[in-house]
Formats: structure tokens, sequence, C-alpha cells
């Protein structure tokens, strides 16, 4: 992120990343012309990382808590098995259409279950043992999402939330509220001892949590 990353240093990483796919592009370029928030994006270089993480562990079930306009659903999807599902859940409608349609482009369109409502009350329903979970909504139920899966989530499976540095502000001296919901959740995984986790600083910061 820009806040921590010399923007250099982003763009040389990004360069010596492999690239986005043509269709990834075009959903970051219409994300940040026609969405408000674009930032909210994975992007370029996060969603390398999370391709990554899904090619290496080759999932069968995928999690995602929040799918805003689809662009990481679409990058863990690259690491799902032939017969794998992801299952993507978010609360607001109006980006359905557009999402739907890249879900459709992308070729993993009929292995993605894609979910409108409540995280909250949706996922004690799902009966699935997840291989990966990838956190990226509501601040402030990160806890309780966590809560919510970490039973759900096979053995050596990952937990992965994003914008876990908040911008920078958990090493600030004053704190707002959602910061601080941030540093509780930072330190309730690194208090778990079913987990072993990584924080790692790309972008606005990934806690990887690999249960035990």
């Amino acid at each position: 992120m820009e806040h921590l990353t010399d923007k250099k240093l982003t763009e040389y990483a990004e360069k010596h990343s492999s690239p986005e796919s043509e269709l990834l592009a075009e959903l970051n370029r219409e994300t940040n012309l026609k969405v408000p928030m674009p930032r909210m994006l994975s992007g370029h270089l996060q969603g390398r990382a999370l391709a990554l993480f899904s090619r290496l562990l080759q999932p069968s079930r995928i999690l995602e808590i929040g799918t805003y306009t689809g662009y990481s659903a679409i990058c863990l999807c690259e690491g799902l098995k032939p017969d794998g599902k992801l299952i993507t859940i978010d609360i607001n409608e109006e980006l359905e259409d557009m999402v739907r349609g890249y879900f459709g482009r992308s070729g993993y369109g009929t292995r993605i279950d894609y979910l409108l409502g409540n995280a909250l009350e949706i996922i004690p329903g799902l009966q699935e043992s997840f291989d990966l979970v990838f956190i990226d909504a509501d601040k402030k139920s990160y806890g309780a999402y966590y809560d919510l899966v970490i039973e759900k989530v096979r053995p050596g499976g990952l937990i992965i939330a994003d914008n876990v540095l908040r911008h920078g502000t958990v090493v600030a001296g004053n704190t707002d509220k959602e910061t601080r919901n941030m540093q509780q959740f930072n330190e309730k995984v690194q208090a778990d001892s079913r987990v072993e986790n990584l924080l790692l600083p790309i972008r606005d910061g990934l806690m990887i949590a690999r249960k035990r």
C-alpha cells in the first residue's frame, strides 16, 4: 500500500511478478473508473499472491467473505481443483450484474457460488469443510468471521485476512475504533494456538493463518 510501501518499490514488485490476465486488467480498470472506493480492490500484486497461495494449496473448497467486484475471487479460483468450488458472500446487491458478468467470462462461473446477504447469517448454514478462507469484508466483524470459520477449515488449510494494517494506523499512537478492532483481531490470531500465522505487509497487510 502506498502509505507503507514506496510507490516505486510497488511498481518494481509488480514489474517482476506475473502479469494480470487481460480479464483481470479490464476488471481492475472498470472498478477504478466506475465503482466507489476502488482501493478496496485486491489489485495486481495482492491478486498474484492470492493466486499463488491457491495454486500451492490446490483447494477443493474456498470461502471468500467480501466479493466487491470479484477480482480476488477470480484470482483464488486459479488454484481450484477441477471439481472444486468457491463460495463468495457479499452484502452489496448493486454490483451483482457486474460481478456475475466477470465471473461468467472468467471460465470459473460454474464453480463459483455467489451469495448475497449477511455473511454472519450465511456462514453458520454452510455445510462445507474449507481448504482456504479469504476475509475481506467489514472490518469490525473480522473476529466474528474468524470464529465462525475456524472449525470449518481443515487441518493444513489457510485463513487469509486482508487490510490488517489499516493504512499503518495499527502502529499509530492515537487510533480510531476500526483500528482498535483490527489490532484486537491481529492479537486474537497471534494468541490462537490452533494456528501458525504470518502477517505479510503486502499492500494493506495480509494475515495468513495456517490451521494446525
